[in-house]
């Protein structure tokens, strides 16, 4: 199954085709393969440049819309601005290919990015994630080999307590607020987003609705009748 996947909870704003097959026989996991990639770091460039990198991802791969089986869209948590391109983008593409479009949680897709350190590390490890929330926080979670066991919730880093946390990924200038060793893991790829919802994908069920994960509410508000008139 060819499945587009894409995130722009974070700075970087990702698109990629990425192939998913099931697990060889023997195996416990699926088969995941990157076809081809595009990330562009920046911040306020989430609109002029999603839908070009998906293109040009479909260009340079020779592989056609037609093709693609699924789409998966990361629904954070992340900015309010940037975190809607992502899954406004992910739905059109979805409804114009008459494909199922699924949303997993961004900082997940980071996690899933260093699976096997979790499985494979000879003591037991907990990775603490973290992402820029911008106004001095950071989006977090924690998680085990088996998966998340707390959050995603959003702090400033001084509350952030490790707690059994042994390692950290996630932002590069926020990670360093940790005494902690980095795995390099920044942002969500396109693998690690297929990943965590491969399962869901080759089972074949009906995604949920896409519900973006703001945790708290957009720095832009409407402002009141008697506000206006002030």
């Amino acid at each position: 199954m060819l499945v587009l996947a894409v995130d722009t909870a974070t700075p970087a704003v990702t698109a990629g085709l990425v192939e998913l097959e099931p697990a060889d026989a023997g195996a416990t996991a699926p088969r995941i393969t990157t076809i081809t990639s595009k990330v562009t770091v920046d911040a306020r460039a989430h609109n002029e440049v999603l839908t070009p990198q998906i293109l040009a991802c479909l260009a340079e791969s020779g592989r056609s819309r037609g093709e693609i089986g699924a789409v998966v869209a990361g629904i954070g948590p992340g900015p309010f601005t940037g975190l809607r391109v992502g899954m406004a983008t992910a739905a059109a593409f979805g409804d114009a290919l008459g494909v199922p479009v699924h949303g997993v949680c961004s900082l997940d897709a980071v996690a899933a990015d260093t699976e096997s350190y979790l499985r494979d590390h000879a003591d037991p490890v907990e990775l603490l994630v973290v992402t820029d929330a911008r106004r001095r926080e950071v989006y977090w979670a924690r998680y085990r080999a088996e998966g998340r066991v707390e959050g995603p919730a959003v702090c400033k880093p001084a509350d952030l307590d490790p707690a059994a946390a042994t390692v950290i990924a996630g932002s590069a200038s926020h990670v360093d607020y940790f005494d902690l060793p980095v795995l390099p893991v920044e942002t969500p790829s396109p693998a690690g987003l297929v990943r965590v919802a491969a399962r869901d994908l080759l089972s074949g069920v009906t995604p949920e609705p896409l519900i973006p994960l703001y945790l708290r509410r957009p720095d832009a508000v409407e402002r009141s009748y008697a506000q206006v008139g002030r």
